[in-house]
Formats: C-alpha cells, structure tokens, sequence
C-alpha cells in the first residue's frame, strides 16, 4: 500500500491538491467533505459561469498579513501553466479581454466534472456527508475521528476546508478550527467580496439601478480604499464588482466610516457645473427633475436634485448658481455612512485565516507540524474579484499536493 494521504476539503484547493498527489507514484488518496457532494461552493463561483483564474495573476491581487507568500506558488504554477493543467483533464477555457477566464460551456459543472472524473479513475475516494471533528498526530501518523466517532490515519494531512464565507453552499471555519487545535494561529475572519451596507436614506430609491462610479472609502477622513467601475444600488447600500472590491476594506472598518461616489468620475467638477448652468439657460422652464437628463440615470439624477434640496417642480431659471454648484458637487461627492457588509451568508470570499508565516510557501508545509499542509481560502491568502481566489486555489493546492506525495 503506498502512502496515505488525506485531503480535508473537496473544494477547488482540495480537488488540485489530490490530483496533484496522484501524479506521484504510489499514493492512496481520501478526500473528506462534509457536504453530501464535491464542489459545491465552486458550482456557484462566477455566478454558475467559474471565472477560474485571471491572466493578470499577480501579488498586487491579494491581500493578507503578508500577500507576498502568493509569490512562489504563481511562479511554480500560475495561470498560463493552470489552464494548460485543465486543458489536459479535458477542459477548454476562453478569456475576456479582462483577463478573467471561464469554460468554454460557460457553466461551472464543466469545471467540476473534469475534476471529479479525474480524480474517480485516478483511484480517489471521495467521503462526501463525512466531517472531521479533530485530529491528533500520534509517532509519525495523524489521527482523524469523523462526526460518527469512526478513526482514521494517513501519513501526510493537507487541510483545505476553505472559510466561512459562502455559508450557504457549504462555507465553515472548520479548516481553522482544526488547524488552531494542532497548535496554529488564525487571524480574525471577516467577509469580503459582499454587498456593502450603508445608510439607505438616498440608496433605496435607487434599488436596482446600476452606474459606473468612482468609490472611495474613508475613515476619520483618511482615504482607505479606491475602487472604480459598476455600482449596483441596493435597498440596504450599494452591490456591484468595484463594491466587492471595496468590501475587505470596509469589512474592517470602524465607526464613522463613509463611502463617497463619484457618479461622473470622468467628468471634472467644473466642467460639471458648467454643463449644469448653461442648461439652465437653454431651457429656463424646464423642470428641475430633468436636469441631469442626458449625464446621469433619470432616477439617480432626481435624486441628486431632491438630495442638493431642490423642488423637482422647480424651473430651471429659478435656481441659484449656489443651488447647482450644491447638486454638481453632490454627483461628484454622493457621501454614503457605512454601516458594515453582508455575511458570510452572502460573501463570495473570506478575509483572514491561518498565519501564513507559519507555513512553508515553497511547499505550503506547516513549519510547526511536519506533515501537515493548507492550502487554498484556509490560509491567510484572499485576492480582488474576478478570478484571482481561484487561482490561489489550484496554486497553493497544487505546491501542497506535489509536496505531500514527495518521499522525505
């Protein structure tokens, strides 16, 4: 019997490192995962389509205590190499002019499939509806008891349980939970890549609406965080791609945080004035509610006026060079209280996890419990929205599984 080798965790990390393992000789492979099937979290990334890496894959991604431990799986197994690896189970890929990257069938069940298939006639077992409740290291082997009470050992250990986030299809702190107990350390874990929360006085109106926006994050009127691209406006804050972005930072912000948008960011405040009194000389009777009409969303451009205190019945002769610098100054400084983001419920992503200091990432080996590796959303690794958690996934779980199936 060759060596055995347990996978805690048959998610995207999970799956790569088990697939990487068995390109050694002579490994017997155990994926455990407490959900009732493989890849539930990964069928519902990308919105069911899988962005499954980003071409653009880089350091200045991530974000964690130290973001440079990336730097080493990218380099080994970054995402040129990732989808020529998926090319050879049988997947095509296409990629955006973004640099995101989806199956070719645009559906995450491709991805899953040709994991799962791979890994099936390489001889993995898969014990999905079976969590591990703890481990213990005994000589040289690791001892892991099931919910049932049932033993099992294996001589190598890789934990890619993932986090919290993503609640619903099977996110948990259990990956922390066990690594905590075999002596490491986890930062606070927080949700990122998740609708933001503000005041909702003047976002509600706007439910459902979406505009291109400049972001900014503030915080004792310090700039924490700048974003840029969709906004979505929803009836408890603001959603979007630039919002996910936004939301690690606003995760760990305080109270008296606010979020400014800009509404027009290629349009600079005085031409906007501008552009706002000469229209109200072209059209002195036209009613106030339509002064935005042609720069911004109806809607959006009706609440501008009402927010800037002006009567949407009001003619545009009667307003006050005052009065529209006031609404020009508000498009491009629509100030938003924070009050926090979703849940893990909702997060694509969770920020924190297991220091990363203490693990090796040339191999991604605990540097305190030989034997032991994690990989993937477990550690103290998350990247920016759009493909680049993926990456860190197959990266990580690859440099776990290769160096897990290794002879010492």
């Amino acid at each position: 019997m060759g060596r055995q080798i347990t996978v805690i965790g048959a998610g995207a990390s999970g799956m790569a490192a088990a697939l990487s393992a068995l390109e050694q000789a002579d490994c017997q492979i155990t994926l455990y995962e407490r959900q009732n099937r493989a890849g539930k979290k990964l069928l519902a990334t990308g919105n069911g389509r899988c962005n499954l890496s980003n071409l653009h894959a880089a350091v200045e991604h991530y974000h964690g205590t130290s973001p440079e431990f990336v730097q080493q799986a990218l380099a080994q197994f970054g995402p040129e190499q990732t989808l020529q690896w998926f090319r050879s189970l049988g997947l095509l890929s296409t990629a955006e002019g973004s640099g995101r990257v989806y199956p070719v069938t645009n559906t995450a069940a491709s991805v899953l499939d040709v994991l799962r298939l791979a890994l099936e006639s390489r001889g993995a077992v898969f014990c999905c509806g079976q969590e591990v409740v703890s481990i213990q290291k005994k000589g040289g082997r690791f001892v892991l008891t099931d919910g049932t009470g049932r033993k099992t050992e294996a001589d190598r250990l890789i934990i890619a349980c993932g986090g919290p986030a993503g609640a619903r299809v099977g996110g948990t702190d259990l990956g922390c939970r066990l690594l905590t107990s075999l002596g490491h350390e986890c930062t606070q874990l927080r949700p990122s890549l998740v609708q933001v929360r503000c005041d909702n006085t003047w976002t509600k109106a706007l439910k459902g609406i979406r505009a291109d926006a400049a972001l900014t994050l503030k915080q004792n009127g310090n700039t924490i965080e700048h974003m840029q691209g969709e906004v979505q406006f929803t009836d408890y804050g603001i959603s979007g791609p630039a919002v996910f972005d936004l939301s690690r930072a606003a995760s760990f912000s305080s109270k008296g945080a606010v979020v400014i948008l800009d509404l027009l960011p290629e349009t600079a405040f005085d031409q906007l004035n501008d552009y706002l009194k000469e229209k109200a000389k072209a059209f002195p009777d036209m009613r106030a509610e339509y002064l935005f009409a042609g720069a911004l969303h109806n809607t959006i451009g009706r609440t501008v006026v009402r927010r800037a205190g002006i009567s949407i019945d009001a003619h545009l002769s009667s307003l006050t060079e005052s009065s529209i610098r006031a609404a020009a100054g508000l498009v491009k400084h629509f100030e938003l209280p924070l009050i926090g983001t979703l849940g893990f419920e909702d997060a694509q992503v969770t920020a924190g996890g297991a220091l990363t200091r203490q693990f090796d990432p040339l191999t991604m080996e605990s540097r305190l419990v030989p034997g032991l590796y994690a990989c993937g959303e477990v550690l103290d690794i998350d990247g920016d929205c759009g493909g680049y958690n993926l990456q860190w996934a197959w990266s990580s779980g690859r440099l776990a599984g290769l160096s897990a199936a290794k002879n010492s």
